[in-house]
Parts: C-alpha cells; structure tokens; sequence
C-alpha cells in the first residue's frame, strides 16, 4: 500500500467479489466487480434493492463494457445474484465504455415500467449515443489531426494510431434509445432511500455521482477514486476546452459531505477518508501544474511534456489518454494566463510562460 492509501481507510480490507457474484455490503446495498479489457482492468458496479409500479427488485449503477466475460458474468448475477428478483432501473454515471457499454442489452431484460429504465444526465446520454454512432468529431480518425497539432509527429505512433479500432462502438454496440435525465441536485428515491444527484464535469461531459444521506454512501463513479486520479484530457471535439479547471472546481462540490462518508468509486476498493482524498487529488494536480510551468521556460508542446507526467513507456491507446491528460494542464495555465500559446511554421502548438 502506497503513502496515499495509508491515509484512507477500507472497511471491507482486501474482500473484492469475483466476477458474476454479488457482495452484500449493507441491507439493500450489493457490489459486483466486472473484468475490463485494459491495464486497467475492472469496473464496480453497485446493486441498490428498488421498487417500481409496486415491484420489487435492484437497480444496478453502471453496468461494464459490452464483452463476452461481462456478459457471461452478468448472465450469472441474473441467474443467481439477484434472489430472484427482477432488474427494474439502470443507473450511469457516465459514457465512458465501462459504465454504459451493456446498457442496451441490460435494458433489454429490465421489467419496463411508465418511464424510460435507463436514468442518465442529459450530456452523458448525449455523448453515448453520438459514439457509439462514431460520429464525425468523436470518431477515432477525428484524434489524428488533434495529437498532430499538438505535437504527434512520430511516424510509426501514428501509424499505431490510424490502425487502431475505434473501440467505443465495438464495446458500447447499443445505447437506449430512450433516457430519463438526472440533473444536479435532483433527489431520486431508490427503494425508500433518497439519492441527490452531484453533477461534475472534466472527466466527462456531465457525470453523476450519487449521495444518500441516510446511508452514508457516495456512489463516486470515476470522480473520486481511491488509488488513481482520473482522466481529464482535451479531446479533439473540444480543442479549446479547459477540462481540469473544471474537473477541480467539481471537487468541491463533495467537501461539504462528512468526512466518514463510504466512498463506493468506480475503480479500486470502497473507503473512507472523502476529504482526505480530494486534498491529495488537489496536491496531485498542483504538483503536475508547477511541474509543466517550470518545463515551459521554453516553448513546450503537449507531447514534449508527456514524459515529464507519465515517467513509463506508453502503447498507443495509453499516449492518447497521456497526451489529452497533459493538454489539460497545459491549457488550464494558459486559460489563466500563465502560458502563451503559439503555432509554430510547422503547424505544431507550443506553450511558452508568459
């Protein structure tokens, strides 16, 4: 265990849920960890027992990535997990591939009611549905103008670029058609308890944590994690976006939540230690920033600066997450006028201190 994790505290230590089964961790509160296809390589997902219409049943928050071992594994938690009782609503957090990839076959096997099954904000639903139709602007080959302008020159890592399949498709094959919107600070009753909805943005374009009072619990999703700070990156549909000023801002809408909150995230192991965690991401993101401002005494561009925040031999796929991530920093100091920006004759962007 790392310095940082020592700070936080795990009340179920180091008890994951295999694949296909369900932990209970509270009456009506269940874990399922689902398999991931990356280095980074699983997702959790949170059963919440439910009522609809006068059924009974679970909701599920986020529901994996459309692969063969998720669905075998949720076909196991549907057989057996759910002690016989039907999946009534599908909750996400937001429409990255791991959180709403099954969304459109979970629906299919949900016990429809009056209102739409699948509850997301407005700008997750959006931007699910426009990649998972590859879009022009969301596509992969839409990125290949965006990293050569910022630097991307290497001839053989863009090769590795073209070549790749663009994933988003192939592990998000259907959204639902149809959505019921969560906003921010909407209460939503699941089962009895009452859910507020926390907006944050950065990481994506309008992402939904979840916070019962009653219970203690934040279902963080990707906003606040225990072991890794999440991604924020500008991507190629939004080229002058400033995602971690946003990212930072959105961190302070959790601080007025008690400290012994159980954080249930994404990625890693439920904890406690809320406040403890967003001083450290803070601290995390300052140290990147100072670092970036001390490299940009000379003119920088974004992948001049990867090496410096990813000290590691990246493959493609991670170089397109390092590089948006190391953007990011450099436009939120050139947003508060720290950096200059400037397009040199060989048409790369490079950042400079004012």
């Amino acid at each position: 265990m790392n310095p940082l994790e020592a700070q936080l505290h795990y009340p179920f230590g180091d008890t994951i849920p295999l694949p296909g089964s369900v932990q209970e961790l509270a009456p009506g509160l269940a874990w399922i960890r689902m398999p991931l296809p990356f280095a980074l390589d699983h997702i959790n997902l949170w059963l919440l027992r439910d009522e609809q219409e006068r059924q009974a049943g679970w909701s599920v928050v986020d529901c994996g990535a459309a692969t063969d071992a998720t669905r075998a594994a949720w076909e196991q938690v549907l057989a057996h997990g759910l002690d016989g009782a039907p999946l009534l609503r599908i909750f996400a957090t937001h429409c990255h591939p791991d959180h709403v990839g099954l969304s459109g076959w979970l629906g299919e096997r949900v016990a429809t009611g009056s209102a739409a099954p699948f509850w997301t904000t407005a700008g997750e639903f959006a931007f699910a549905r426009m990649m998972a139709a590859a879009l022009p602007g969301v596509d992969g080959p839409s990125a290949i103008p965006h990293f050569e302008r910022h630097g991307l020159v290497d001839p053989s890592m863009l090769e590795q670029m073209r070549s790749r399949k663009n994933y988003y498709p192939s592990l998000v094959p259907a959204v639902p058609e149809a959505y019921t919107r969560l906003r921010d600070d909407d209460l939503v009753q699941v089962g009895g308890v009452e859910w507020r909805v926390i907006t944050g943005f950065g990481h994506s374009p309008e992402h939904a944590a979840l916070y019962a009072q009653a219970l203690g619990v934040l279902i963080s999703g990707d906003m606040v994690l225990p072991r890794i700070s999440t991604n924020v990156s500008v991507f190629a549909v939004e080229p002058e976006g400033n995602p971690l000023a946003l990212y930072l801002a959105s961190l302070e809408k959790f601080t007025n939540l008690p400290e012994d909150t159980l954080v249930l995230p994404s990625h890693g192991k439920p904890f406690r230690g809320l406040h403890t965690r967003i001083r450290q991401l803070r601290e995390h993101h300052a140290a990147r920033l100072a670092e970036v401002l001390v490299a940009c005494a000379t003119p920088m561009s974004a992948v001049d600066i990867v090496p410096l925040m990813f000290r590691r031999q990246l493959d493609a796929h991670q170089l397109s997450f390092a590089l948006g991530e190391a953007l990011a920093h450099l436009h939120k100091l050139w947003h508060e006028g720290l950096l200059r920006r400037n397009r040199g004759v060989d048409g790369v962007v490079r950042f400079q201190r004012a």
